[in-house]
This record gives C-alpha cells, sequence and structure tokens, in this order.
C-alpha cells in the first residue's frame, strides 16, 4: 500500500467519523421539532426559538456530512450526455469537473474561514453567535477538497494506466 493509499484511508476514515458527528445532530432536531408539534397543536404554546435552533441544527448536519457525500458519490448526477462517450473521455471529463469543483469548493473553504472569523453577529431570538456556523462553512468545503482531491489523485492514476 502506498502512501496515496494511506493518506486516502486516512481521509475517509475521517469524513465518515465527522459525518457520525452531524448526524449526532439530528437527534436533537427530532426531538425539538417533534416537542414544538406537540406543545403547539395540544396547548396552543409553540416552544420559541425552536425553528432558529431547527436550522442551525440542520446546517450543522449538513455541513459535517458533505465531504462524506463525495466519498460515496451520493450528490446527484446527470449522466444522460457523459454515459455516450468512451470510458478515455469520460475520464478526462471527470478530471476536469474536478478541477473546477475542487477550485470552486477551495473559494468556498477560504471565504467562509475568512467571513467566520469577521462574523460578530447572533441571531435574532436566542441569541446565538453566527461565527461558528460561519467556520463550519468553511471546514464542511475543507472536507469536500479533501475529498475532490482524493478523486482526482485516482483519476490521473486511471488515466496514466490507461496511457500505458
Amino acid at each position: 500500500m502506498g502512501w496515496f493509499d494511506r493518506l486516502k484511508n486516512r481521509i475517509q476514515t475521517l469524513n465518515r467519523w465527522i459525518s457520525g458527528v452531524g448526524a449526532v445532530f439530528l437527534i436533537p432536531l427530532m426531538l425539538v421539532t417533534a416537542a414544538d408539534v406537540i406543545c403547539r397543536n395540544l396547548f396552543n404554546r409553540p416552544i420559541m426559538g425552536v425553528v432558529e435552533s431547527s436550522g442551525y441544527l440542520l446546517a450543522v448536519f449538513i455541513l459535517l456530512g458533505l465531504g462524506y457525500t463525495e466519498q460515496v458519490k451520493a450528490h446527484v448526477r446527470v449522466a444522460i450526455m457523459t454515459s455516450r462517450l468512451s470510458p478515455h473521455a469520460q475520464l478526462i471529463l471527470n478530471i476536469m469537473t474536478t478541477l473546477v469543483s475542487l477550485f470552486i469548493f477551495s473559494i468556498l473553504a477560504w471565504q467562509g474561514l475568512v467571513v467566520g472569523i469577521e462574523e460578530r453577529t447572533v441571531s435574532d431570538l436566542l441569541r446565538i453567535p453566527q461565527y461558528p456556523f460561519r467556520l463550519l462553512v468553511a471546514a464542511g468545503a475543507f472536507f469536500v477538497c479533501l475529498e475532490l482531491l482524493i478523486d482526482f489523485g485516482d483519476s490521473v492514476r486511471k488515466l496514466a494506466r490507461w496511457s500505458s
């Protein structure tokens, strides 16, 4: 097993662990939402701040799961055009789209970090600071970048084998 494969395994293990942490945030999201529905329907008294806190919990869940989603290729792909290309052309197109995605997510990570560091506002009702969630955008994008680098390395290795 080479250095690339060892690095790949460590990054993928890290992304699986981080997505598991994000999944834990679904439990309080479900409990708070269910309690709010019960209180609103039975007692006509909604719980204050549930909509706000639900948005934050959902953001944590989504942002921590981005890297794992890229790892297992669970995102939406439309293969109507690409399926008609040769395997070699598909591989080259995959390299190009991976590089474009890497560029976009790198900018997202960079700007998420800049905005997160500068952020000083709090939420309206619960007065929750905004900066952790802005920094979470940077972290989620960074983990996607790691997975995209793995995809790029795998594709380049396949292309090198194809060419030789």
